[in-house]
């Protein structure tokens, strides 16, 4: 059974997006799903304080260094790719 926007709203978070993967991002929940094969540079953050973001590639693009992720890393079809955000270096590092 799908989750329904108010049984979102009880978990305090913001229902999945699906958005195209391009060189910047910029995810509106907590947990995004990207479509294509174009490798993220630059993730524009929801907010400036330490945050966590999953991102599931649809293609193996991956995250690559060059614009605020701190180290690259390829992606594998299906998978959540869980990144944590340091406000002090205004850089992404994905975890694992």
């Amino acid at each position: 059974m799908p989750i329904t926007e108010s049984d979102w709203q009880l978990f305090n978070v913001t229902k999945p997006a699906t958005i195209a993967s391009a060189a910047s991002v910029t995810p509106t929940s907590q947990l995004t799903v990207l479509s294509g094969n174009v490798a993220i540079t630059t993730i524009v953050p929801p907010t400036t304080q330490v945050h966590f973001l999953a991102l599931v590639f649809a293609g193996t693009a991956g995250v690559g260094t060059g614009g605020n992720i701190a180290t690259a890393k390829a992606s594998v079809v299906g998978e959540a790719m869980l990144l944590i955000y340091n406000p002090n270096t205004a850089k992404y590092s994905p975890i694992g």
